[in-house]
């Protein structure tokens, strides 16, 4: 079952649904469940793949768009206690986007962004939650491009309880920082590659394909875009960054060419 600082669900806020369902069903291997929602003018529809639901996919919300924010995915992190953790990120620099509110029979959350401005979720489920799984279809890895890593680590640190995994020097001289949490299961990294490429600081998440070049084939005939990749990696893997039609970014990782 999963514990406070995994992240457990992931929804992609998006501009075209059936544009997104098509594509990410292609590449991902994911089905779909529509779920309805509270407001029929923003439809909720599920991800669900091999080993069970992973997230949902909606309309990129109103509120959102008036503050700039283009289509994305947001994941979703557990916490013991989602309003104590809103004021502690608060006091650290962060910043509350939706205050903490309650989804009948789901559980609790809230958006927030990160003093150098990432935005992220902190959710307390009702119930118990799966765990991430390392197979095909499941988001495997959570990479922070940011500006500053260091002072975004001691504030994640802080709030999910995270520890340092290892360091590790990149050809460009920077360092691709990586971390875990206490039960040494949240698998992801951080570095300064917002700073280095101009873009505003986000999270990359990594889903995990069977076989990178057939995925990236896939990737290509929906209409998405590779940004960077495929390279290798230390352990033989490869990974790729990647655009949905709609220009939301995402990656793709594989054991396997």
């Amino acid at each position: 079952m999963a514990s406070a600082g995994q992240n457990v669900w992931f929804d992609l806020m998006t501009t075209d649904l059936e544009g997104a369902k098509r594509f990410y069903t292609d590449v991902a291997g994911w089905e779909t469940k529509d779920l309805g929602g509270a407001d029929p003018s923003t439809p909720y529809t599920m991800w669900v793949a091999p080993k069970g639901p992973i997230g949902g996919l909606t309309t990129l919300p109103e509120d959102a768009k008036q503050m700039g924010a283009p289509p994305h995915w947001l994941a979703y992190t557990v916490v013991d206690d989602v309003d104590a953790i809103v004021k502690q990120a608060e006091g650290l620099g962060g910043k509350i986007y939706k205050a903490p509110m309650d989804i009948p029979k789901i559980g609790r959350f809230a958006v927030l962004a990160d003093p150098q401005g990432a935005v992220f979720s902190v959710f307390k489920p009702d119930g118990e939650m799966s765990a991430p799984e390392d197979v095909p279809g499941h988001f495997s890895w959570a990479e922070l491009n940011t500006n500053d890593y260091e002072a975004a680590w001691k504030f994640y640190a802080a709030i999910f309880g995270w520890v340092e995994r290892s360091k590790m020097e990149m050809d460009d001289g920077d360092v691709y920082f990586m971390f875990e949490d206490a039960e040494g299961k949240t698998k992801g990294g951080m570095c300064n590659l917002a700073k280095k490429m101009g873009t505003p600081p986000h999270w990359l998440h990594y889903v995990t394909v069977d076989g990178m070049d057939a995925a990236i084939d896939r990737i290509k005939k929906g209409g998405g875009k590779i940004l960077n990749g495929p390279m290798p990696i230390p352990g033989d893997d490869v990974i790729a960054q990647c655009q949905d039609p709609q220009g939301v970014a995402f990656a793709v990782y594989s054991t396997t060419k």
